[in-house]
C-alpha cells in the first residue's frame, strides 16, 4: 500500500508568519490547532512532511543553528501531543540563486521523496501562496490552501483558474478534519 503522505508548507500554516520573516526560536509561535492537527493526522497513517523556503537565511537573518533550533521547537510539541514529523526539507537561497529547491521548483518535493523513499504523486501539499499550488501541480500533489498566514491575501489576488482543482479551507486543523472524516485518500 503506498505511503499517505501530507506535505506542508511551514510559515502561514504551521506557525503565524511574519513579512519580516521568522527570525528566530521566540518567533516561531504555532497558529492555534495546528500542532494538533498534524498529530492527529500523524495518528490516523499519514507521514507527515514539511517543505519550507527560508530565504531568511540566505538574506542573513539568521543561522542554520536557529533554523534548528525553530525545527526542534516544531517537532518537540508535535512529538508532545503523539505526532511525527518524518522529514523537513527547507531551501535556504535566495530568488537571485537561481536554485531548484526554493517554491514553486520541485527541489524540496524531490528532496522528501528521496528522504522517504517514495513518490509524492498524489500527495496533498498544504501551503498558503500561490507557490505551494504551483509547486504542488509541479509534483503531482493535490494542492490545498489554508486562509491562514498569506491564504486570505493568496485568495484575494487568484483568477478562477488559479484556483482550479485547489482544495480551499480555513486552517491546518480544519483541513485534518476533512482529510480524517473521509476525504479522498
Amino acid at each position: 500500500m503506498p505511503m499517505k503522505l501530507v506535505i506542508l508548507d511551514r510559515d502561514g500554516v504551521i506557525n503565524e508568519d511574519s513579512d519580516n520573516y521568522i527570525r528566530s526560536v521566540d518567533e516561531w509561535i504555532p497558529i492555534p490547532g495546528s500542532i494538533e492537527a498534524i498529530a492527529r493526522l500523524s495518528q490516523a497513517g499519514y507521514t507527515i512532511a514539511v517543505a519550507t523556503n527560508q530565504s531568511g537565511i540566505g538574506r542573513g537573518y539568521y543561522d542554520l543553528a536557529e533554523l534548528d533550533a525553530m525545527h526542534n521547537k516544531m517537532n518537540r510539541l508535535v512529538n508532545d501531543n503523539n505526532g511525527l514529523i518524518s522529514t523537513i526539507a527547507f531551501c535556504p537561497h535566495t530568488p537571485d540563486d537561481d536554485c531548484d529547491c526554493r517554491k514553486p521548483q520541485p527541489g524540496l518535493v524531490r528532496q522528501i521523496e528521496a528522504n522517504l523513499n517514495t513518490s509524492a504523486e498524489g500527495a496533498w501539499f498544504v501551503g498558503d501562496t500561490g507557490k505551494d499550488i504551483d509547486v504542488a501541480r509541479i509534483s503531482g500533489c493535490k494542492p490545498v490552501l489554508v486562509k491562514t498566514g498569506k491564504g486570505n491575501r493568496t485568495l484575494a489576488k487568484a483568477s478562477a483558474d488559479d484556483l482550479m482543482g485547489v482544495k480551499i479551507v480555513n486552517s491546518l486543523a480544519d483541513f485534518a478534519d476533512y482529510l480524517l472524516n473521509g476525504a479522498e485518500a
